[in-house]
């Protein structure tokens, strides 16, 4: 058994009655679609702080001297 908290969330009229009628048509509570995509967003908030730390030792580039170098090359 999970225990769950509860919290108030405030949601724009028009985003409260998508989610209204996506719970409707898939038979599931707001509360699970919430908890998804909130879950969703976390994992690829992870997945990116896991891509910086590997490429942290990677110089940096100057992106000016990036686009001079695009420019440059007729690229842009």
């Amino acid at each position: 058994m999970t225990l769950s908290k509860r919290a108030t969330v405030y949601f724009a009229p028009e985003i409260h009655r998508a989610l209204r009628l996506k719970a409707a048509a898939t038979d599931r509570p707001i509360s699970e679609i919430v908890n998804d995509a909130v879950r969703c967003s976390l994992a690829e908030d992870a997945d990116d702080l896991a891509a910086f730390e590997e490429r942290a030792g990677e110089p940096s580039l100057d992106f000016e001297a990036v686009v001079k170098d695009l420019r440059k090359s007729g690229k842009l």
